[in-house]
């Protein structure tokens, strides 16, 4: 019935381009690349083979970001900054590997990360038809919630019987399809190779989202499966030369999301209430890591990955509002949207049926913001402990149920990588746990009020800063076993513990499953069941020339390596070793434009005319650090770990070439020169050009 109705609807309207596609626009699904696209403006027809060796030779990191195989020994390539979480779990005071950065001369010399987990695309399959097949004529938003829910678990659950691979429904264009995505999961990885962290991040934040830009964010990583180096025979070969000017260049990875399928309602939403809370949020959470990084030199090791992140975070998510808040941009979306309704309206079937989701998105949304602070503070995440102490809690509740009627974390095909890390060996830090916990129940009291039921139960009368000192003091999370214990004891042991950690979850546990309840009711529920009949309505005006947001699955984007005008000015595609030493030197190297010692001390090594960074027009955002950058014929040609300024509106719309909108890449013949030079690693650089 449906595809018959998204043909009628075809047959009848004269139908307009997808809404302002531009060049070098799209996070593009495997099964639906951009051949059209690749073909009509860069003369590029992929074989099935070269496609299915990019997604081979992709992988997604759970730590956040994308990477990818530069040889067939398993050897992985990512930015620093999405390797640094790890940098951090396997440092020490004697040994900040983050600040001093590493590398392992021999097989012997690699780290095993505690808890690092890569995933590989091997197969995907369109499962639309039976999961909105699960839902019964006549069933609420909130019923049909559960119904599609049902059906999602039990098809990873049949697939992983069969395959034993992960097995994830992935939804796409808000409720509009599913796909079944199965995945070979790795988690036995070794750290191989970091720079240091003053020459990955060189500039600082001051330089973060800028170009020209002189950073060497790169890292390396090798899986093992068996105890052995895995032999992949899908990788990608190294470019020596890296791109020329206006090269075409393709970027797969798992960008993490995008809003750019949203209503007005929903973008208003974000503007006026979503976002600036969100501010809030991760505002706070630095600070707290601010005060405790003020008290010396090992705080500020202890808390620099995180804080690094939420800077990272802050900065981004204030271009984004800019561009929400440009008049002339938002009047694109509120013209996209008059033409889409337009084109619905012109048929009576269509405007039936399709019409009336976007009036049950604008009435769900206005009950959103007097729930929206509850939500967001009802919850002990930013402390590693709490979110452990949380996690044991509903482990405990969840997998007594059916795996149907679990919360989507717990389910069977997601239970192992939870386990992964819940009981990671990575070292927690008491006075950390203390400080950002204290600092977290703080502005949740300042929020919400003595009187919220969530302060309550966390409080109990106690001040934030008493609370957080008698949990973590009290608490024996730290201790891996202790936490193997309460998951291997179910909910008889987590209900009697009395550890003091473990019983402030389950103080708060019921307030957060409550708002849980709602939002998924009056919020998620609608945002699906609307979604899906937004998507069918673009489906039949558009068909599949437009993509689905990014979801932190596997994308293609691609564009061309180009420079850009900027105010009254022209800013080169790449920047070279010179201008490293000599922004340093306009600074008298100051921190944060000081040089490792290193580099400081080995300039003359250096070939200083070799092409350093670069900046391309493929469509990326957060989650696509660490994309590889490739050219046409499957070879690294550079290393995605930033964008510039310009670009960061693009989670709610494609900021296009003649606005200057750019990802910015590592080149790969920086990172050769790099290695071989520098840090006297001609082993590694000679493993990545080998043919």
């Amino acid at each position: 019935m449906r595809k018959s109705i998204a043909l009628l609807l075809t047959a009848f309207f004269l139908l307009p381009a997808a809404p302002r596609a531009r060049a070098d626009e799209g996070m593009w699904t495997f099964d639906n690349p951009p051949l059209k696209q690749w073909k009509e403006r860069y003369n590029f027809e992929p074989t099935k083979e070269w496609l299915d060796n990019v997604r081979l030779a992709s992988v997604r990191l759970n730590d956040g970001g994308s990477g990818s195989f530069v040889s067939p020994d398993g050897l992985l390539m990512t930015n620093q900054h999405v390797a640094s979480g790890q940098l951090s779990k396997v440092s020490t005071k004697e040994r900040d590997y983050t600040k001093n950065g590493f590398y392992a001369r021999t097989a012997a010399e690699e780290l095993k990360c505690p808890d690092l987990e890569i995933n590989v695309l091997v197969s995907f399959e369109d499962v639309t038809k039976r999961v909105q097949g699960a839902v019964k004529a006549g069933a609420t938003s909130a019923q049909a919630a559960e119904q599609r829910k049902g059906e999602m678990a039990a098809i990873e659950r049949e697939s992983n019987e069969k395959t034993s691979l992960r097995s994830d429904v992935v939804t796409l264009y808000s409720g509009g399809e599913y796909w079944l995505y199965r995945f070979k999961k790795y988690t036995d990885i070794r750290l191989v190779f970091a720079a240091e962290e003053q020459i990955a991040f060189f500039g600082g934040d001051y330089d973060n989202f800028t170009f020209p830009r002189y950073d060497l964010d790169f890292a390396f990583f090798r899986v093992y499966e068996n105890d052995k180096p895995l032999k992949t025979a899908n990788y990608f070969r190294w470019s020596k030369s890296g791109p020329s000017e206006g090269e075409f260049v393709v970027a797969p990875g798992n960008p993490g999301s995008t809003n750019r399928m949203l209503t007005l309602a929903q973008l208003k939403y974000q503007r006026d209430v979503g976002n600036p809370l969100q501010m809030q949020v991760w505002t706070s959470r630095r600070d707290a890591l601010a005060r405790y990084a003020a008290g010396g030199a090992e705080q500020a090791r202890r808390a620099q990955s995180a804080r690094r992140s939420l800077e990272n975070s802050i900065k981004r998510l204030v271009g984004q509002q800019e561009g929400l808040h440009n008049a002339r941009s938002f009047g694109r979306k509120e013209e996209d949207e008059r033409k889409l309704l337009a084109e619905i309206a012109r048929r009576p079937e269509s405007r039936s049926r399709y019409a009336p989701a976007w009036a049950q998105l604008e009435a769900a949304y206005k009950e959103l913001p007097a729930m929206a602070k509850r939500l967001a503070f009802t919850t002990l995440a930013p402390s590693r402990l709490g979110t452990i102490a949380s996690q044991l809690v509903r482990y405990a509740a969840e997998t007594t149920k059916p795996n149907s009627e679990r919360l989507d974390e717990f389910r069977e095909n997601r239970l192992e990588s939870l386990k992964l890390t819940l009981l990671s060996p990575a070292p927690i830090y008491p006075d950390l746990e203390e400080a950002v916990l204290a600092g977290w129940l703080e502005e949740a009291r300042k929020t919400l009020g003595a009187d919220d039921p969530f302060v309550r139960a966390a409080l109990e009368g106690s001040t934030p800063a008493e609370v957080a000192k008698r949990v973590v003091a009290g608490t024996k999370l730290a201790d891996v076993a202790f936490r193997k214990s309460l998951v291997e004891g179910g909910a008889a042991a987590v209900a009697k513990s009395d550890d003091p950690l473990v019983a402030l979850a389950r103080r708060v546990e019921p307030v957060y499953r409550e708002l849980r309840a709602w939002n998924e009711q009056h919020i998620l529920s609608v945002e699906t069941g609307a979604g899906q009949k937004i998507a069918e309505a673009r489906f039949a005006v558009y068909g599949k020339s437009v993509y689905p947001d990014a979801t932190f699955s596997l994308r293609l984007s691609y564009g061309r390596v180009l420079g850009y005008e900027e105010d009254t000015t022209l800013v080169p595609y790449k920047t070279t070793f010179y201008g490293l030493y000599e922004r340093a030197r306009s600074f008298d190297e100051k921190p944060p434009y000081d040089l490792p010692a290193r580099w400081r001390d080995g300039r003359d090594k250096l070939d200083l005319s070799t092409p350093f960074n670069f900046v391309y027009t493929a469509d990326t955002i957060g989650g696509n650090s660490g994309s590889p950058v490739i050219n046409r014929n499957a070879e690294i040609v550079g290393l995605n770990f930033d964008s510039n300024i310009q670009k960061l509106p693009n989670r709610y719309w494609y900021v296009d070439d003649p606005e200057g909108g750019r990802a910015v890449a590592v080149h790969s013949a920086a990172m050769i020169e790099a290695l071989r030079k520098m840090y006297d690693a001609g082993k590694l650089a000679d493993e990545l050009t080998a043919r």
